[in-house]
């Protein structure tokens, strides 16, 4: 008896089932239970329950020639668990169990939380993920995409074929979910989603996919996280109870394509993770740096954009190995005492056509109006900061990296182009918000959210914000009304340091509020001071070739910044390269010039700069007076900024207890000042921990023989004063011992 009518035949030919488990599966019938299914390469079709030992063999009737399969089981009520025993036309056999025998996996209350913006676990429902369901092991596939008039599983386990595995829609969530037995780590997969208004089709990777193909096709991988063997758990337990706004944070900035290859320039392959796990670990132990920064991992199609147009917002860059690989990187470094932070960004996404751009044939993760929702400039699209369900997936996203890979802080991109609305962006180019105003209130809320729960789930993880306006509380808790990051990146100080330190010494005097007006408002926000890739690139010169003069005074120039900066208020961050004085402005498509450490005719001179640098954070970590007061005002104090004819400053860090104090004086043109004097709170003698100028560094040697007793003297506004030479562009570094 023919139990499909012919509608429902060329429903499942022509891929428009409105309800694929209505027709498919197993169903009740008046006088037994029908098996319908659509499988393309079998000649033959069997069902066989499970379970059962006489494992008898009820045969489907090929009612379409293109494998459509149907049959009534007489004298039975209840529908039972079975498999398929499939003949093809090959003259194989196989043994499947039908996608189609299982109930909804997803429950209604997580389909309600996504929808309400407020599932934090959404990464654990949707995407692929590797499950058991009534005893048969296979991957759950979840979707969003709430306009498709269908949505299908595609892969290379069924040819790519989307009649073959079409989704049930829960309900009114707009979630697509289909459970397929067999399926495991390592396939490829995309969802095939027909718009339900135009009717196109369109191939689309997950959005919440934990793994990526290369290029060209950019497909999901099936893949398995949850099994990682962390060796990390006295870093995490250390982590909580770490303050870090009171503790010594040295960051290395890193873009893994670019920083070390397995050959020369761009002709080198990459390095894996595990590779470089090794590599860097070692690199940052011996430089003394307490974490890393990583240029964004998630993987993103165009390599030249250094990650910043993400593609798979969940997946690990595939070019440095799989998602184990990435666990096993972090891993390694939490072993060798560094901390691990991701650039994250939540701001936009690429217009490439197999990712988020128009999912489901409409402007879903984006705003349909361009004035809302495209950053022309970069040739990006803005999330929909509004919508519940997109705010979830960003807010997720930014969970499921502190949880599935430890991370121990997100710095996030270009928060400024988030928080207004007309960023970047002419007249008639932009719409204010509902009260008329310039910034844009759902990105401000997504950022509160996102920094609370950061913090509330994950505590000793810290986040930065990219903030390059004056907008107030950046990193102000949101109970206060702020934004909730836990540092901001000083962008003022980076511009006017450099702006300073591109001068020529002549000149510096008149430009003296460059390196003091940063204290103005240096307790205003937790600054972390940036030296970062941003500045090495598009013709602004390397570090190095930023400073004037010849080959030594280059040097000497940098090394007196890099001296200032660590007295300077605020944590500290400086991008690869930087620290051996590459000549080169920074090429993503190619290695750092590690050569020039050993294979050039100022190779001292950069092998000194690195040793200043290593010195510098030993210093930093050593002394609490740097790091101890960052963020407040009794953790600093002028000595005088006010010789602007000798362009020279000092000043004084202080720590927490009286005693602990550091004693900075800087001068930045290249005459030596002999019988420099400055005042000093204490008598006793003050050590000169570090100098710029050593000879170690590539320096003149011009300094104090160790330090110097401070004298009886009373000079600005001090009862004791130190009698100093200052060697020429130098920063020099004393501390007081009672």
């Amino acid at each position: 008896m023919k139990i499909l009518k012919q509608s429902d035949i060329d429903a499942i030919l022509s891929n428009e089932l409105s309800d694929p488990f209505a027709v498919l599966g197993m169903h009740q019938e008046k006088n037994g239970i029908s098996v319908r299914a659509f499988l393309p390469d079998a000649k033959e079709v069997s069902v066989i329950r499970r379970g059962k030992s006489d494992k008898i063999a009820y045969s489907l009737q090929r009612v379409h020639l293109e494998g459509v399969f149907e049959g009534l089981i007489p004298r039975i009520r209840q529908c039972f668990k079975y498999s398929l025993a499939l003949k093809l036309h090959n003259g194989q056999t196989r043994s499947i169990i039908d996608p189609y025998s299982f109930l909804p996996v997803i429950s209604t209350q997580s389909q309600f939380l996504y929808n309400q913006g407020n599932h934090q676990r959404a990464h654990d429902d949707l995407g692929s993920h590797l499950r058991t369901v009534d005893g048969v092991r296979g991957t759950l596939f979840a979707v969003w995409a709430p306009n498709a008039r269908r949505v299908s599983v595609v892969g290379n386990f069924n040819n790519w074929d989307g009649r073959r595995h079409p989704m049930r829609l829960l309900g009114e969530s707009g979630i697509w979910e289909l459970f397929i037995p067999g399926i495991g780590a390592g396939d490829i997969y995309k969802y095939e989603i027909k718009n339900r208004e135009t009717g196109h089709i369109f191939l689309k990777t997950d959005p919440w996919g934990y793994y990526q193909e290369p290029p060209p096709n950019h497909a999901s991988v099936v893949v398995d996280i949850d099994d990682f063997a962390w060796s990390d758990d006295a870093w995490i337990e250390d982590r909580r109870k770490r303050d870090l706004l009171n503790q010594p944070i040295s960051i290395y900035e890193v873009h893994l394509g670019s920083w070390r290859r397995s050959g020369p320039n761009e002709n080198g392959d990459y390095l894996s993770y595990y590779d470089l796990a090794d590599q860097l670990a070692v690199y940052c132990k011996e430089m003394g740096f307490t974490h890393i920064e990583l240029l964004p991992v998630q993987d993103h199609p165009f390599v030249p954009s250094w990650g910043y147009q993400v593609g798979g917002f969940f997946a690990p860059n595939h070019r440095f190995g799989d998602p184990h690989a990435f666990q096993c990187f972090v891993d390694r470094m939490h072993r060798e005492g560094i901390g691990v932070v991701l650039d994250f960004v939540p701001g936009h996404f690429p217009k490439d056509s197999y990712g988020l751009a128009r999912f489901d044939g409409t402007c879903l993760y984006e705003h349909q109006d361009p004035r809302e929702g495209e950053h022309r400039d970069w040739g990006t699209l803005i999330f929909n900061f509004g919508r519940h369900e997109v705010r979830n997936f960003l807010v997720c996203c930014a969970l499921y990296w502190c949880e599935k890979y430890h991370v121990d802080g997100l710095r996030v991109d270009a928060v400024a182009s988030m928080l207004y609305r007309n960023y970047s962006k002419k007249d008639g180019e932009w719409l204010p918000n509902k009260n008329g105003g310039l910034e844009n209130l759902e990105a401000i809320e997504y950022l509160q959210s996102m920094n609370h729960l950061v913090h509330d789930k994950f505590p000793g993880v810290v986040t930065f914000a990219e903030e390059s306006t004056a907008y107030p509380k950046v990193s102000r808790p949101t109970w206060m009304g702020g934004l909730g990051f836990t540092f901001k990146w000083n962008m003022g100080w980076m511009h006017d340091i450099l702006f300073y330190f591109s001068r020529d010494p002549i000149y510096r005097k008149f430009h003296q509020d460059q390196i003091t007006f940063g204290l103005w408002y240096a307790f205003h926000e937790n600054f972390v001071l940036v030296l970062s890739h941003d500045e090495v690139v598009h013709g602004k010169c390397s570090l190095l070739e930023k400073m004037p003069g010849d080959t030594w005074r280059k040097f000497a120039n940098l090394r007196a910044l890099l001296g200032f900066m660590f007295g300077h208020p605020g944590k500290k961050m400086i991008f690869q390269g930087g620290e051996i004085g590459m000549h080169n402005e920074w090429n993503a498509l190619r290695s750092i010039d590690w050569h020039i450490l050993d294979n050039e005719d100022d190779s001292f001179h950069h092998r000194g700069l690195k040793k200043l640098v290593s010195d510098c954070n030993r210093v930093y970590r050593n002394e609490p007076a740097l790091w101890e007061q960052d963020f407040r005002a009794e953790g600093f104090s002028w000595i005088d900024f006010s010789d602007r004819e000798g362009s020279i400053v000092s000043f004084i860090r202080h720590g927490k207890e009286w005693h602990n104090l550091c004693v900075f004086v800087c001068n930045f043109t290249p005459v030596v000042r002999n019988n420099y004097r400055i005042g000093v709170p204490h008598g006793g003698f003050y050590e000169e921990i570090l100098n710029s100028d050593a000879f170690e560094y590539g320096g003149s040697g011009n300094g104090n023989c160790g330090g110097k007793s401070a004298e009886a003297f009373s000079w600005q506004n001090q009862p004791w004063s130190l009698d100093l030479t200052l060697p020429p562009l130098s920063t020099t570094i004393f501390k007081w011992k009672r």
